[in-house]
């Protein structure tokens, strides 16, 4: 641990650094919000580049062409021209030439009096830049040097700082990061001169960035199939900061980190405050450069375990503050003392990979801000080869597996679990750190692990008891069917229900035979309509699934929906015809023929894009729909308009944002997991979601009703008016029905049940440890009604702001309970369960409480007053 003088002797060390000629302020046009497109990968395998490209080409609509970058750690020596011993050893110097004649210069300035070069070597690019469309300004020349720090100069860096506890390393990566400094306020940041500067400087880590997009970056370095441990990267749309230059692109380093930064903040010029107390000066013109520099200070110069570090940047407070620990309360209180002022103000979320080699660890840390303003969700995949994400939209992290289980087994579509983080939750801290670590077992044999841990270091892990898919070999057609599955005797519920009580009994291979057999069914009786439903039914529903994976099976369920799919096409049916490049019909022949799109050629918003082409197809008379392959396909089933009751419009695959917003009497179900602004000013009709949905669901919505199996992320049914009905059988994690008018529930109102179930890994109920995790439940509302499934009473009067608690009576039963029988219709979840609490049947009005506006309640009783008087 080093001293705390030698920390004031390195903060000291600073004070001859030159200062930034530019003012702290961002000195530039205001650029319009809005929200960045990340994404990290860290894998227990060193994986290529090429499938971080297709995450990040999906999410394009997320950039703005004006910022693209990547990072990776734990790089394959042999693809950079060097030795495992100098990969670890050196630090990996990576500048940026803005002006190729400025490179004798700086290497004459800033890299031959500092270090010893053990290699040398320009990246590879593509000759010209203009092959590739979308690149309108010319990328950076890049050279990498792998060095090590000079002995005359840490020895004369010693002699002037005279450190006690400090080793040689802490003196280096300080000598590193002063030099780095140097040459880029003599070549970048000083006034008028934009030649080179330094795009990352630690060990076994590399950064590319230039103007354009993210997946660009991928292909004008020619990285498709260069390999790390841990990626992220970084679409950036139009926020604060210099952005129509290199320099102003994500990431930005600290020393052995980078990050990536989905917001903006509100207290940039007070960080840059903070950050010279402490001798150290941003130089790049932009927010997100403070966030890395206050990182490493955290991390590097104070030493402060992860842990802290993430508390300082994110504060934990309120009611979460309370719940804490009382050792815990004492070092955070501590820790927002001194760190407050550091502490970035404003939406955000940050991604960060770190060569964490003093640990023996390569990582990639998701940290959430309390407010939770910015989308992310978080997904894990345990097997033979285990594999963690961070990103802005599920829909991304879907085409990485996608793109990585073509190509290698170990893989497979779907991870084991998806989910959203609660910025400063005193459970998780709303942080989650994914680490690489190596180690020799006893036969000499090198060991790569993948590990997920949240903020206090407790392990978030996968159905681990249940086995990763490994491929046997055998044909799936091979494999027996037992003889009571009856594939043409039945029907599909039937079908269902019976391969249901059996799976349990099989494994892998007897599984993909049965959808083998299935699939060999339909070509033969032509029933597409039973094996799409038997299908639809094993990926939506929730059962017990022996000793195999449920995400192995559902993407066993999507490959073989897809050859469903794709044969209904060259298969004339009445019921089905499909709306593909090579297939399509103008005009329904029947009003009940569903119309089968494949989603995957539209682009995801646009004139071009898919939901503009569901618009036309319905003004054409189409009214049944089925939408597979989505991929980040944003506002599916917008603007149709009014009085659209009997349309169906059924959603497969990972679905973008604003899905269903608007709808005004269709029925929209989506298979799956939906993402953020989902429903937002709902009129009328039904949503039914078999999953999870994201952030501000259902915002403005004025009716409708709505049924969702998972859980709700962040700030639902905001300024929710009229009579919007709606079950989340799961929790939400905060701002439940913020400002909710939806009036009276008795007389035609508005309201939500809560229930706080989900599902273990047999497919079983299980009640959540509360409710309702977050705080501000029905904040401000002036009308409605929550009814929350809490028979412990474990919500509590301080979650709410406005609003009051009351007991059941049996008019609210009558009112919430057709909502639970449709729900049990929907889902398989049984009424009579969610009535049982640990295994024993109670009434309604024990399990089931009503949380209503305080202000109207009181407004009421005076008008009932005033009314009983004048009467």
């Amino acid at each position: 641990m080093i001293h705390s003088r030698d920390i004031d002797l390195l903060v000291a060390s600073r004070e001859s650094l030159p200062r930034g000629t530019e003012t702290n302020t961002l000195p530039r046009k205001q650029e319009a919000e809005g929200g960045c497109g990340v994404i990290g990968i860290a894998c227990s395998e060193q994986i290529p580049a090429r499938h971080l490209l297709q995450a990040l080409k999906q999410m394009r609509n997320r950039g703005n062409n004006k910022g693209g970058g990547i990072a990776a750690v734990g790089l394959v020596p042999e693809e950079h021209g060097v030795s495992k011993e100098i990969l670890e050893r050196d630090y990996l110097l990576s500048i940026a030439y803005l002006e190729p004649s400025a490179r004798e210069e700086v290497e004459r300035q800033f890299v031959e009096p500092a270090f010893e070069v053990d290699f040398a070597r320009r990246v590879p690019a593509v000759e010209d830049f203009r092959t590739i469309p979308t690149v309108e300004v010319q990328p950076p020349e890049v050279h990498q040097y792998f060095v090590r720090v000079r002995p005359d100069v840490a020895q004369q860096f010693l002699k002037q700082q005279p450190l006690k506890a400090a080793g040689s390393s802490e003196i280096e990566d300080e000598i590193v990061y002063q030099n780095s400094y140097r040459l880029n306020h003599t070549f970048y940041a000083s006034a008028g001169e934009k030649r080179a500067f330094v795009l990352s400087h630690g060990k076994n880590m590399l950064v590319l960035k230039m103007v354009g997009y993210g997946d660009d970056v991928i292909r004008y370095y020619k990285l498709e199939d260069i390999h790390a441990h841990v990626w992220i990267g970084h679409h950036r749309y139009p926020t604060k900061g210099r952005v129509w230059h290199p320099g102003g692109a994500h990431p930005f380093v600290g020393l052995h980190e980078a990050l990536v930064h989905n917001g903006d903040f509100a207290n940039y010029a007070s960080l840059c405050e903070y950050l010279a107390q402490r001798n150290i000066f941003p130089l790049f013109l932009t927010d997100t450069e403070v966030s890395a520099l206050v990182f490493d200070l955290y991390y590097r110069i104070y030493k402060y375990p992860l842990e802290y570090v993430i508390e300082a940047l994110a504060p934990t407070t309120e009611r979460d503050f309370a719940l804490l620990p009382r050792d815990k309360q004492q070092i955070y209180q501590m820790l927002q003392a001194t760190h407050i002022h550091g502490s970035p103000d404003g939406p955000w979320f940050f991604l960060i990979a770190q060569s964490a080699q003093e640990k023996g660890e390569y990582r990639l840390i998701g940290i959430t801000d309390t407010s939770m303003l910015r989308p992310q969700v978080f997904a894990f995949q345990e097997g033979s080869a285990s594999i963690g994400f961070a990103a802005s939209e599920k829909q991304a992290i879907d085409a990485a597996l996608v793109s990585l289980a073509s190509e290698d087994a170990r893989f497979w579509s779907r991870a084991d679990r998806y989910w959203n983080a609660r910025g400063g939750s005193h459970t998780d801290g709303g942080a989650f750190v994914f680490a690489v670590r190596s180690s020799d077992s006893e036969d000499g044999v090198t060991k790569t692990t993948l590990a997920c841990t949240d903020k206090f270091g407790n392990r978030i892990s996968a159905d681990t008891r249940r086995e990763a898919y490994t491929p046997t070999g055998r044909a799936a057609d091979h494999v027996l069917i037992p003889d009571d599955v009856n594939l043409s005797g039945l029907t599909a519920e039937q079908l269902f229900v019976n391969v249901v009580k059996r799976l349990t009994g099989w494994d892998y291979d007897t599984f993909s035979g049965f959808l083998s057999a299935l699939e060999q069914s339909v070509q033969k009786e032509g029933d597409f309509k039973k094996a799409i439903e038997v299908l639809t039914s094993l990926i939506d529903r929730r059962y017990p699934t022996g000793s195999m994976r449920r995400s192995r099976l559902l993407s066993l369920c999507d490959m073989h929906l897809a050859t469903l799919f794709e044969s209904i096409c060259h298969v004339p049916n009445p019921l089905y015809t499909c709306w593909t490049a090579g297939h399509r019909s103008s005009v329904p022949s029947r009003r009940d023929t569903t119309i089968i799109i494949d989603a995957s050629p539209f682009p995801a918003e646009g004139e071009e894009g898919l939901a503009a082409e569901m618009k036309r197809l319905y003004a054409k008379g189409w009214r049944r729909f089925l939408v597979a392959h989505t991929r980040g396909h944003r506002f599916i089933a917008n603007g149709l308009g009014p009085g659209t009751e009997g349309v169906r419009i059924d959603v497969y695959g990972s679905p973008g944002d604003y899905l269903a917003s608007g709808i005004d009497g269709a029925q929209v179900v989506v298979h799956g997991n939906a993402q953020d602004q989902l429903a937002q000013i709902m009129k009328g009709g039904s949503l039914v979601v078999y999953g999870d949905v994201g952030q501000t669901f259902m915002y403005g919505a004025k009716g409708g009703t709505v049924f969702v199996l998972g859980n709700a992320a962040g700030r639902p049914l905001i300024n929710a008016v009229g009579k919007p009905r709606v079950v989340i059988n799961g929790t939400c994690l905060d701002y439940l029905a913020e400002s909710f008018m939806a009036g009276d529930p008795y007389i035609g109102g508005g309201f939500v049940v809560l229930n706080g179930i989900t599902f273990d890994d047999d497919g079983q109920v299980v009640d959540l440890e509360t409710p309702y995790p977050g705080g501000n439940l029905f904040s401000l509302a002036s009308g409605g009604a929550i009814y929350v499934r809490d028979p412990h009473g474990k919500v509590s009067e301080d979650q709410l702001n406005g609003g009051g608690i009351a007991e059941l009576e049996d008019r609210d039963w009558e009112l919430i309970k057709p909502l639970l029988v449709e729900n049990e219709l929907l889902f398989g979840l049984p009424l009579q369960r969610l009535l049982q609490v640990n295994g024993e049947q109670f009434s309604p009005d024990r399990v089931y409480r009503r949380i209503f506006p305080r202000a109207v309640q009181a407004l009421q009783a005076e008008e009932a007053w005033v009314r009983a008087n004048q009467s």
